[in-house]
């Protein structure tokens, strides 16, 4: 594992500690890792995950150099549109950059398009301490190269993750999974990090469960344009997150331990996108402009 700081300090004198399972029912587990803060000590590696907040990402990328040969595949673990969301996208915004999550297109430079698989990550989770992690529900990996094709490389990995016990199913449309999982959490994540409320008191209030809608309505026309539809409407979708429970967003989570919050990957992009695709975004534009300056006055962003 690639870490820094207290979370190294962990990993590296403790393991990494997992605890799953409801509360009254904890299953607690630790595993001894090899970690550093460098990757030249790590060396060349066949699969690097990248699991990091996207406010992180280009750090990341810098560093990654040393674990790389001409074979290792890069899966993205992440929340909200990656850079790579485009690259063999095919249509009339095949190969795009979103500058929303690679301004200067650092990112795709050090990461070959080449090497990228995706994936879509259903679980909730969160860091109790450095190098201490609960996991609360779910387990589903969903897999996908950016192309649509279903490669040998894309079966290894479901197979790699099955035999972990995950639910990993491979699919040949992982931009429409990425922009349906988006499409449930750009508006709670924000709204919860701009008024600390949970996911139900945000769903209970009709004033603003009715201004998630509008955004979501928003985000659905423009995947529309994309070829990436959702058939379902936005109440149906409140609908799944209420079953949920009531639960703290992990943008939250970043804005009440002081951490970067990452608007740019799961707001920001929808919005470039409208811009793209003609889709007009007063309702995004709002959820953008007050999170943004919510999280800038914090110094979060």
């Amino acid at each position: 594992m690639l870490a820094r700081g207290a979370t190294l300090a962990a990993l590296q004198s403790g393991g990494l500690q997992l605890h799953s399972g409801p509360a009254d029912r904890q299953h607690t587990e630790t595993h001894a890792v090899h970690a550093s803060a460098s990757a030249a000590a790590l060396g060349p590696q066949d699969l690097v995950v990248i699991a990091v907040k996207a406010p992180a990402l280009r750090e990341v990328a810098v560093q990654l150099g040393p674990l790389l040969t001409d074979d290792t595949v890069v899966l993205t673990a992440m929340n909200g549109v990656p850079w790579w969301f485009l690259n063999a996208f095919g249509g009339a915004l095949q190969g795009r950059r979103l500058h929303a999550v690679d301004a200067d297109g650092a990112i795709g430079s050090m990461i070959a398009a080449s090497r990228v698989v995706g994936s879509v990550v259903h679980a909730s989770c969160s860091v109790l301490a450095p190098a201490v992690v609960r996991h609360g529900f779910g387990n589903r990996i969903i897999v996908g190269e950016p192309s649509g094709a279903l490669t040998q490389r894309g079966s290894d990995l479901v197979n790699l993750f099955t035999r972990a016990g995950f639910d990993a199913p491979l699919t040949p449309h992982i931009q429409r999974e990425i922009w349906f999982k988006l499409w449930g959490n750009m508006t709670v994540n924000p709204v919860s990090a701009i008024t600390g409320a949970n996911s139900h008191q945000i769903l209970d209030d009709e004033l603003v469960r009715g201004f998630c809608s509008h955004v979501m309505l928003e985000a659905k026309a423009i995947g529309a344009q994309l070829g990436l539809v959702i058939e379902q409407q936005p109440e149906d979708r409140h609908a799944v997150t209420r079953r949920l429970g009531a639960f703290k967003t992990s943008m939250l989570q970043d804005v009440e331990a002081g951490r970067p919050v990452e608007l740019d990957a799961l707001v920001g992009a929808v919005r470039e996108l409208g811009t793209l695709t003609g889709v007009a975004t007063p309702w995004t534009d709002a959820l953008l402009g007050l999170s943004r300056l919510h999280a800038r006055v914090r110094g979060l962003y």
